[in-house]
């Protein structure tokens, strides 16, 4: 299946708008696990066994592997995920941005060497800097547009005099994600969950494309307000808790106490479409 069709078939076996993202801090784990790198494809391992049946998609953040040297945990990892979840999507949040060259390799680390369905991309080198990616067949990428971060302002919100209409910066990815960019039908957009306006600006300029929304959680985004800005029946969103639901205990019950944060939120999410 393409992306797009894994996403949708998650959905509907799982229920779920919720994207359980994967941000392994070892100071935060468990006491018998805290502070040690090498624990964690074990904790991620558990926090994956307990959601595997309430998630659309899982998003593990590849600086927190990378920053720990442990590319090879996160390797095993997504197989692991494709063992007890295969029908899950895997998106590689990295937001990768750079030339074509670089990119291709990029895009090669994405998904041939860790194997995800999707990629989180900057798109503010243009369309050579995206291109790579979209060669793969079937394979996914969501490109930043309004991010849940207050620095987001300084570009994402500053108007271009030389476009027709003189829309926003993030209304003009919007746009080119929407439409001249899209070339394998696999794109999507980040819109972040402290912003719902702009969410819902968002889904007008890109009704059909599928929605990356961090920020519900430890962040404060609302999450009914989130589906109410976002959710359309015929365009999946994707609304990513990582710290809330990883850490929602500090005990030996965290992948217990895991799972009932991710159904508390999923229930949330789906209650709000009513």
């Amino acid at each position: 299946m393409t992306f797009l069709e894994m996403l949708q078939d998650a959905q509907q076996r799982n229920a779920s708008m919720l994207c359980v993202g994967l941000d392994p801090e070892p100071r935060k784990f468990p006491a018998a696990m805290r502070g040690d790198p090498s624990r964690i494809h074990e904790f991620c391992a558990r926090i994956v066994d307990a959601t595997a049946d309430l998630a659309i998609a899982f998003k593990p953040q590849i600086a927190y592997f990378a920053a720990h040297r442990a590319e090879e945990q996160l390797e095993r990892l997504i197989a692991h995920m494709r063992r007890v979840a295969p029908h899950v999507p895997v998106i590689l949040d990295a937001k990768r941005g750079d030339i074509g060259s670089t990119a291709e390799q990029y895009a090669v680390e994405a998904f041939e060497r860790y194997g995800a369905d999707a990629v989180t991309l900057s798109p503010f080198m243009g369309f050579d800097s995206v291109q790579p990616y979209l060669k793969y067949e079937g394979k996914g990428a969501f490109l930043l547009c309004r991010t849940s971060n207050p620095g987001g302002d300084d570009l994402q919100n500053q108007r271009l005099a030389s476009v027709d209409g003189s829309p926003l910066l993030y209304e003009h990815v919007a746009r080119l994600a929407s439409g001249p960019w899209n070339t394998n039908g696999q794109l999507g957009l980040v819109v972040g969950a402290t912003y719902p306006a702009e969410i819902e600006r968002v889904r007008a300029l890109a009704p059909k494309l599928p929605l990356l929304i961090p920020g519900v959680g430890a962040q404060g985004g609302d999450a009914a307000a989130t589906v109410r800005a976002g959710w359309r029946a015929d365009a999946p969103i994707v609304v990513n808790s990582s710290r809330a639901i990883l850490y929602a205990s500090s005990g030996d019950d965290f992948a217990d106490a895991a799972r009932r944060e991710a159904m508390k939120t999923r229930d949330a999410l789906k209650a709000a479409k009513r």
